[in-house]
């Protein structure tokens, strides 16, 4: 089969693999139908990820069709479109004992730690796969597992609606995460520096937005709030300077959710966080939360559609990181496909 190699930073490559086999009684082999290409996949490529290894296979937004089950799948069938969590997780550390798996002490993630889904096939086992709504095409479903990203760091945020949320970044996770907080009934602000994007959240639902590009964006975040500042923020941008911009504008008892892998540091003092009692916390990656958004999908309360902006043939998957690497302003969603 063919795959989408990254031998070192920079340099991918189609190659040929051998088509995996069922490892055990429990998997399946899915042919991949779409793979959806993520920051994280751009920070491996290029070579700034600070946890991939290589050579690898990148890709984890991954959908397709069931090709073959193993002797004991029960769960599944031939023919079943299905979206795998790329989440493997040891489930016997503490992390895991505590129902968080996602941050496993062995954890390995597919496109990053194995290989993921730029290629013809994968094996999983069962547990990995969620059972796709026949309403939704391939493309579009692969915009589930950024919508399971948003539905967890909203989780850690507990966010309610009695919370008045700044989502910090209008990019693809930033517009993911409002599309999922709409749900909430809480207030919402959006911050980016460009108008467009600013433009397009008010557009999908956002309350208020705000040009943090500004040097008026603190105290116009203060006017929307009334002097107290925002109860929940969440860092979509991941810049090394929008954590002491949220620590700033996140008021007394609020919550700030980090997502970024940077390592460049930033100024961060402990009066900003101790005075206010503020709960600065992590969000990595999904805790099963898959079931959550198909759930909300089938209910028609989350549409998924119309993110996607570019659509690339895998022959081309050169072609479609090369697009994202020229600045375009209208990239939104970039999916490569396999159909």
């Amino acid at each position: 089969m063919k795959a989408a190699m990254v031998n070192e930073p920079l340099n991918m490559e189609i190659v040929e693999m051998d088509q995996p086999t069922l490892e055990s009684n429990t998997e399946v082999i899915v042919k991949i139908m779409a793979a959806g290409i993520c920051g994280s996949d751009v920070h491996i490529y290029h070579g700034t990820s600070p946890v991939a290894t290589y050579p690898r296979v990148l890709g984890h937004e991954i959908v397709g069709v069931v090709d073959e089950v193993g002797s004991q799948v029960d769960q599944l069938k031939i023919g079943d479109r299905v979206i795998i969590d790329q989440v493997m997780n040891c489930g016997e550390c503490y992390a895991c004992k505590m129902g968080r798996g996602n941050v496993c002490h062995t954890l390995k993630v597919r496109g990053v730690h194995v290989h993921g889904g730029y290629r013809e096939y994968i094996n999983v086992d069962q547990s990995s796969c969620y059972i796709l709504p026949e309403k939704i095409a391939y493309t579009d479903a692969v915009m589930i597992e950024p919508a399971t990203i948003a539905v967890q760091c909203l989780h850690r945020a507990e966010l309610a609606k009695e919370d008045t949320l700044l989502i910090m970044g209008a990019g693809a996770l930033g517009s993911s995460i409002l599309k999922v907080a709409r749900l909430s009934g809480a207030k919402i602000i959006v911050a980016d520096i460009f108008d467009d994007k600013l433009e397009e959240a008010l557009a999908s639902g956002a309350d208020y937005v705000v040009n943090v590009g500004n040097d008026e964006a603190e105290k116009r975040i203060r006017e929307i709030t009334d002097g107290y500042g925002v109860t929940v923020s969440v860092d979509a941008a991941c810049t090394k300077d929008t954590l002491p911009f949220l620590l700033n504008v996140t008021g007394n008892a609020g919550r700030v959710i980090t997502m970024g892998f940077s390592e460049e540091k930033t100024e961060v003092t402990q009066l900003r966080i101790t005075a206010k009692e503020l709960d600065v916390r992590g969000s990595r990656l999904q805790n099963k939360r898959f079931q959550e958004v198909l759930d909300r999908i089938e209910a028609d309360q989350l549409d998924l559609t119309g993110a996607v902006s570019h659509v690339y043939k895998f022959a081309d998957i050169q072609k479609a990181f090369d697009l994202i690497d020229s600045g375009d302003t209208s990239i939104r969603k970039v999916v490569v496909s396999f159909e």
